[in-house]
């Protein structure tokens, strides 16, 4: 932060969206209006209609943001703190609706007065402009926008929060001063710049080894040698992963409460206002159309329509199944199980029954495995935020998960007895190997999760874990001795 020596004792007005907090109000609270009442969307384009102030005004109506879980700017906060205690009159100018202005300002006990928007008045640029003339004549302003450039214009001091991006320097002898769009800057708050390790970030493309199922048909099959499919496969892995990044972007933007209580999600790029949300829905919307436009052009109808029942069911579970106790873990499962039904599709192969079940029984242990993480890591509350489980729920998950992952041990053992293995493998008794090896990474799991040991998603623990690439190298050589020698 750059700041100037002279004090001032005009009014410090500060904004709230994108300057005291790292986020948007109003795109939080059209977002918090969708997940708790989807219909309530179509009405937003009519309220919009009769202006931004009645849209703001409508919106408050039906949802009740949770400011304490903001993303607050620590080092304006700080500096709105320590103007206070040296007795300066602090004042919330926002744009926002007065119930949350009003909100912020019960929460931070910081401010002397609101000034923000009602039913007939949307207080922003010009508008706020005049209403601090009018209260105040003079004044200083803290602001992050093109928006705010009217404000600054006749503030007696600019105070800018930024990434420092488009800002001049100007030297004279013995001064120097810094230019934001022709206004001299007083203060400098720095604000993160958005990277491509960012964007990166907010796809979760670590999520993306969840997608490898879609090779198993095609090594199961023993089919891997066909370079032509195998490239239909790779084509496919890469439709299914653009899909699924747009679940993961549609997942956060409907979960950023909950993540900002989180240990680890409070540090996704939505969640902790590194990136702007309203970039949310155009990034949704452009990694679906990417991802069918390559299924279609590329692979069959078929596939096509997997990939939509994938995108309907996993938008479904972001906006009503996640909070159904059981239910979202069957979804879970399903998802994973959908991909190797979609692998089958690409290569035209059908798949068998048995690994039907091994998949179904397996992910539901994973599935539970999550949900008893997010058991474990509640403290005061008891129950988890948008969940249908509560704390007392934590023993009985923690006796399902396990025993769905032994059930899947018994399938793959009943499927090495089967007519189709003996077909597959010169030496299907080797395959019995797999199973120890089976038990053993799910009960190592299990009990590092006990442990809380295991902090995170299980796949994202799997990727870092070197005993967990040491099993799944086990389990491959010895499929490959089953089948070869």
């Amino acid at each position: 932060m750059m700041t100037n020596s002279n004090s001032s004792p005009k009014p410090l007005c500060v904004d709230l969206d994108g300057t005291l907090i790292a986020t948007d109000s109003l795109w939080e609270s059209i977002l918090l209006l969708l997940r708790e009442n989807f219909w309530l969307g179509f009405l937003l384009p009519w309220w919009l209609m009769k202006g931004k102030a009645y849209l703001k005004h409508q919106i408050a109506q039906y949802v009740t943001l949770d400011v304490a879980t903001l993303p607050y700017r620590k080092n304006v906060l700080a500096f709105l703190q320590q103007e206070k205690q040296q007795g300066r009159t602090i004042i919330l100018a926002t744009a926002a609706h007065q119930s949350i202005a009003q909100a912020v300002a019960s929460h931070l006990k910081i401010f002397d007065d609101i000034i923000a928007s009602d039913i007939g008045t949307n207080m922003k640029g010009a508008t706020k402009r005049d209403a601090l003339k009018q209260r105040f004549g003079t004044y200083d302003y803290i602001g992050d926008s093109k928006a705010d450039l009217p404000i600054f214009q006749a503030a007696e001091h600019a105070f800018l929060v930024t990434s420092n991006q488009g800002l001049l320097l100007k030297e004279t002898p013995g001064i120097q001063a810094i230019f934001w769009n022709g206004v001299a800057i007083q203060t400098l708050f720095s604000a993160p710049t958005l990277t491509a390790r960012i964007w990166l970030k907010t796809l979760r493309p670590h999520q993306w080894v969840k997608n490898i199922l879609i090779f198993l048909p095609l090594v199961l099959s023993h089919e891997f040698l066909d370079f032509a499919k195998s490239v239909e496969v790779l084509v496919a892995f890469l439709a299914f992963s653009l899909v699924a990044s747009s679940g993961y972007v549609l997942n956060d933007l409907l979960d950023l409460a909950a993540d900002r209580t989180h240990p680890t999600k409070k540090n996704r790029p939505f969640a902790s206002g590194i990136l702007p949300i309203h970039y949310g829905p155009p990034l949704f919307v452009i990694l679906i159309s990417l991802s069918f436009s390559i299924s279609w052009w590329w692979l069959s109808i078929s596939f096509t329509g997997m990939v939509f029942l994938y995108l309907l069911m996993t938008v479904s579970y972001s906006f009503f199944f996640k909070q159904k106790m059981i239910v979202d873990v069957l979804i879970l499962a399903g998802l994973f199980t959908h991909r190797i039904l979609a692998g089958g599709i690409v290569i035209t192969v059908p798949i068998s029954s048995w690994l039907l079940a091994f998949s179904m029984f397996f992910f539901m242990s994973l599935a539970f495995l999550k949900r008893y993480i997010e058991l474990l890591q509640l403290t005061d509350k008891k129950m988890i935020t948008r969940r249908g489980y509560q704390i007392n729920d934590i023993e009985m998950v923690a006796s399902v998960g396990p025993t769905s992952g032994y059930l899947a041990v018994l399938v793959f053992a009943l499927y090495i007895n089967s007519e189709t293995v003996a077909m597959l493998y010169h030496s299907p008794y080797l395959l019995w190997l797999v199973c120890p090896l089976l038990l053993y990474w799910i009960t190592r799991v299990w009990f590092l999760a006990h442990r809380q040991q295991l902090l995170d998603d299980p796949v994202l623990f799997a990727l870092k874990d070197g005993t967990s690439w040491f099993v799944i190298a086990c389990i491959s050589l010895f499929m490959l001795l089953a089948k070869f020698v």
